[in-house]
Protein backbone atom coordinates (compact mmCIF):
# COMPACT_ATOMS: atom_id res chain seq x y z
CA UNK A 1 0.00 0.00 0.00
CA UNK A 2 1.49 3.54 -0.96
CA UNK A 3 2.20 5.53 2.33
CA UNK A 4 0.62 9.14 2.31
CA UNK A 5 3.06 11.98 0.74
CA UNK A 6 3.62 14.99 3.33
CA UNK A 7 5.13 17.61 1.11
CA UNK A 8 6.68 20.76 3.80
CA UNK A 9 8.12 24.03 2.91
CA UNK A 10 11.43 24.94 5.96
CA UNK A 11 11.51 28.44 6.73
CA UNK A 12 8.43 29.84 8.80
CA UNK A 13 7.06 26.25 8.53
CA UNK A 14 9.41 24.27 10.41
CA UNK A 15 12.59 26.96 10.94
CA UNK A 16 12.28 30.94 11.70
CA UNK A 17 14.14 32.67 9.35
CA UNK A 18 12.94 36.39 9.16
CA UNK A 19 13.16 37.64 12.76
CA UNK A 20 16.59 36.35 12.22
CA UNK A 21 17.12 38.01 9.26
CA UNK A 22 16.01 41.06 10.41
CA UNK A 23 18.74 40.99 13.51
CA UNK A 24 21.67 39.85 10.49
CA UNK A 25 20.47 43.37 8.56
CA UNK A 26 20.65 45.72 11.50
CA UNK A 27 23.71 44.09 12.48
CA UNK A 28 25.89 44.03 9.10
CA UNK A 29 23.53 46.52 6.90
CA UNK A 30 22.22 49.00 9.90
CA UNK A 31 18.76 48.26 8.11
CA UNK A 32 15.58 48.26 10.36
CA UNK A 33 13.05 45.07 9.53
CA UNK A 34 9.56 45.16 10.44
CA UNK A 35 8.00 41.88 9.84
CA UNK A 36 4.44 42.95 8.36
CA UNK A 37 4.48 41.45 4.76
CA UNK A 38 6.15 38.79 2.70
CA UNK A 39 7.02 41.74 0.08
CA UNK A 40 10.46 41.79 2.00
CA UNK A 41 11.76 44.54 0.62
CA UNK A 42 8.82 46.50 2.13
CA UNK A 43 9.78 45.34 5.36
CA UNK A 44 13.45 47.57 5.43
CA UNK A 45 14.25 50.74 6.48
CA UNK A 46 18.03 52.72 6.20
CA UNK A 47 18.37 53.43 9.89
CA UNK A 48 20.95 56.43 7.85
CA UNK A 49 17.85 57.34 5.57
CA UNK A 50 17.79 57.61 1.50
CA UNK A 51 15.34 55.02 -0.50
CA UNK A 52 14.41 51.85 0.82
CA UNK A 53 16.46 49.03 -0.54
CA UNK A 54 15.14 47.75 -4.25
CA UNK A 55 14.62 44.12 -4.55
CA UNK A 56 17.71 43.62 -6.39
CA UNK A 57 19.45 44.66 -3.24
CA UNK A 58 16.82 42.86 -1.04
CA UNK A 59 18.36 39.27 -3.48
CA UNK A 60 21.70 40.45 -2.56
CA UNK A 61 21.01 40.24 1.25
CA UNK A 62 19.12 36.71 1.01
CA UNK A 63 22.04 35.43 -0.96
CA UNK A 64 24.49 37.05 2.35
CA UNK A 65 21.86 35.06 4.44
CA UNK A 66 22.28 32.10 2.83
CA UNK A 67 23.94 29.85 4.02
CA UNK A 68 26.62 31.35 5.76
CA UNK A 69 23.79 32.82 8.66
CA UNK A 70 22.24 29.97 8.51
CA UNK A 71 23.02 28.83 11.76
CA UNK A 72 21.53 31.78 13.33
CA UNK A 73 17.67 30.28 12.89
CA UNK A 74 15.65 28.46 15.46
CA UNK A 75 13.23 25.70 15.11
CA UNK A 76 9.43 26.44 15.26
CA UNK A 77 8.07 25.35 18.28
CA UNK A 78 6.37 21.81 17.97
CA UNK A 79 7.14 21.67 14.64
CA UNK A 80 10.11 18.46 14.83
CA UNK A 81 7.64 16.25 16.98
CA UNK A 82 4.88 16.79 14.53
CA UNK A 83 7.18 15.43 12.18
CA UNK A 84 7.94 12.46 14.00
CA UNK A 85 4.52 11.42 14.72
CA UNK A 86 3.68 12.22 10.68
CA UNK A 87 6.40 10.02 10.03
CA UNK A 88 5.28 6.90 11.36
CA UNK A 89 2.32 6.96 8.43
CA UNK A 90 3.61 9.02 6.13
CA UNK A 91 6.52 9.97 3.78
CA UNK A 92 8.15 13.30 4.15
CA UNK A 93 10.16 15.24 2.14
CA UNK A 94 11.35 19.21 2.76
CA UNK A 95 10.90 21.32 -0.40
CA UNK A 96 12.87 24.31 0.00
CA UNK A 97 13.17 27.24 -2.23
CA UNK A 98 17.04 27.71 -1.63
CA UNK A 99 19.45 27.45 -4.24
CA UNK A 100 20.62 23.84 -4.84
CA UNK A 101 23.94 24.76 -3.59
CA UNK A 102 22.51 25.33 0.39
CA UNK A 103 20.50 21.74 -0.15
CA UNK A 104 23.71 20.31 1.95
CA UNK A 105 23.48 23.23 4.64
CA UNK A 106 20.08 23.16 5.17
CA UNK A 107 20.05 18.89 5.29
CA UNK A 108 22.94 19.58 8.11
CA UNK A 109 20.41 22.37 10.01
CA UNK A 110 17.67 20.27 9.85
CA UNK A 111 19.72 17.38 11.48
CA UNK A 112 20.93 19.50 14.07
CA UNK A 113 17.30 19.96 14.97
CA UNK A 114 16.26 16.66 15.00
CA UNK A 115 14.55 16.42 11.44
CA UNK A 116 16.21 14.19 8.58
CA UNK A 117 14.37 14.03 5.96
CA UNK A 118 14.47 14.10 2.40
CA UNK A 119 15.36 17.77 1.06
CA UNK A 120 14.76 19.30 -2.13
CA UNK A 121 15.56 22.40 -3.21
CA UNK A 122 13.57 24.52 -5.76
CA UNK A 123 13.34 28.36 -7.61
CA UNK A 124 10.08 29.45 -8.27
CA UNK A 125 6.72 27.99 -7.98
CA UNK A 126 6.75 24.95 -6.63
CA UNK A 127 3.62 23.45 -8.20
CA UNK A 128 5.90 21.28 -10.98
CA UNK A 129 7.87 20.39 -8.40
CA UNK A 130 5.13 19.05 -5.66
CA UNK A 131 3.09 17.33 -8.80
CA UNK A 132 6.87 15.51 -9.52
CA UNK A 133 6.97 14.25 -6.13
CA UNK A 134 3.46 13.07 -6.10
CA UNK A 135 3.97 11.16 -9.17
CA UNK A 136 6.99 10.04 -7.66
CA UNK A 137 5.36 8.53 -4.30
CA UNK A 138 2.46 7.03 -6.91
CA UNK A 139 -0.08 9.44 -6.33
CA UNK A 140 -0.68 9.23 -2.66
CA UNK A 141 -2.61 11.21 -0.62
CA UNK A 142 -0.89 13.96 0.07
CA UNK A 143 -0.47 17.28 2.04
CA UNK A 144 1.66 20.44 1.43
CA UNK A 145 2.64 22.92 3.63
CA UNK A 146 3.81 26.44 2.87
CA UNK A 147 3.39 29.84 4.21
CA UNK A 148 3.35 31.80 0.75
CA UNK A 149 0.15 32.28 -0.68
CA UNK A 150 1.56 31.57 -4.70
CA UNK A 151 3.19 28.14 -3.79
CA UNK A 152 -0.50 26.82 -3.09
CA UNK A 153 -2.17 28.68 -6.13
CA UNK A 154 0.71 27.07 -8.12
CA UNK A 155 -0.08 23.71 -6.80
CA UNK A 156 -3.44 23.85 -6.87
CA UNK A 157 -2.63 24.36 -11.02
CA UNK A 158 -0.57 21.38 -10.96
CA UNK A 159 -1.76 18.92 -8.68
CA UNK A 160 -5.01 20.30 -7.74
CA UNK A 161 -5.49 16.81 -6.02
CA UNK A 162 -3.16 17.99 -3.19
CA UNK A 163 -4.57 18.74 -0.01
CA UNK A 164 -3.23 22.48 0.64
CA UNK A 165 -2.52 23.94 4.30
CA UNK A 166 -1.39 27.31 4.34
CA UNK A 167 0.91 28.06 7.42
CA UNK A 168 2.81 30.91 8.42
CA UNK A 169 4.41 30.00 11.77
CA UNK A 170 6.08 33.26 13.01
CA UNK A 171 3.60 35.40 14.95
CA UNK A 172 5.07 38.54 14.08
CA UNK A 173 4.38 38.42 10.18
CA UNK A 174 1.33 36.37 10.39
CA UNK A 175 -1.25 38.87 10.80
CA UNK A 176 0.62 40.89 7.76
CA UNK A 177 -0.38 37.84 5.90
CA UNK A 178 -3.97 36.76 4.39
CA UNK A 179 -5.22 33.48 4.10
CA UNK A 180 -3.96 31.65 0.59
CA UNK A 181 -7.17 31.66 -1.41
CA UNK A 182 -5.74 28.31 -2.72
CA UNK A 183 -5.49 26.82 0.60
CA UNK A 184 -7.77 24.26 2.21
CA UNK A 185 -6.90 25.48 5.35
CA UNK A 186 -5.21 28.12 7.23
CA UNK A 187 -3.26 26.91 10.50
CA UNK A 188 -0.12 28.38 11.92
CA UNK A 189 0.70 26.07 15.15
CA UNK A 190 1.68 22.79 14.61
CA UNK A 191 -0.20 21.12 17.69
CA UNK A 192 -3.23 22.28 15.27
CA UNK A 193 -2.07 21.35 11.91
CA UNK A 194 -0.86 17.87 13.43
CA UNK A 195 -4.49 16.55 13.97
CA UNK A 196 -5.70 18.06 10.59
CA UNK A 197 -2.49 16.44 8.49
CA UNK A 198 -3.04 13.17 10.48
CA UNK A 199 -6.99 13.38 9.29
CA UNK A 200 -6.57 14.32 5.36
CA UNK A 201 -4.23 11.03 5.23
CA UNK A 202 -6.59 8.87 7.12
CA UNK A 203 -9.82 10.11 4.95
CA UNK A 204 -7.94 8.29 2.02
CA UNK A 205 -9.42 10.78 -0.31
CA UNK A 206 -7.69 13.18 -2.65
CA UNK A 207 -8.39 17.09 -1.84
CA UNK A 208 -11.85 18.21 -3.90
CA UNK A 209 -11.87 19.67 -7.21
CA UNK A 210 -13.57 22.46 -7.56
CA UNK A 211 -11.61 24.15 -4.41
CA UNK A 212 -13.76 24.03 -1.28
CA UNK A 213 -11.82 26.12 1.16
CA UNK A 214 -12.57 25.54 5.09
CA UNK A 215 -10.38 27.92 7.30
CA UNK A 216 -8.78 27.34 10.49
CA UNK A 217 -6.73 29.56 13.26
CA UNK A 218 -3.65 28.15 15.36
Amino acid sequence: MTRPLLISDCDEVLIHMVRHFGDWLDEAHDIEFTPSSWELSRNMRRRSGGDAPSREEMRGFLDGFFPAEMHRQTLVPHARDALARIAEVADIVILTNLQDSCRTHRMDQLAAFGIAHRVECNQGPKGGPVAALVKEHGNPITVFVDDLPMHHESVAEHAPQVHRLHMVAEPALAPGVPAAPAAHARIDAWPDALPWIIDRFASGQHAPTPLRTATAHG
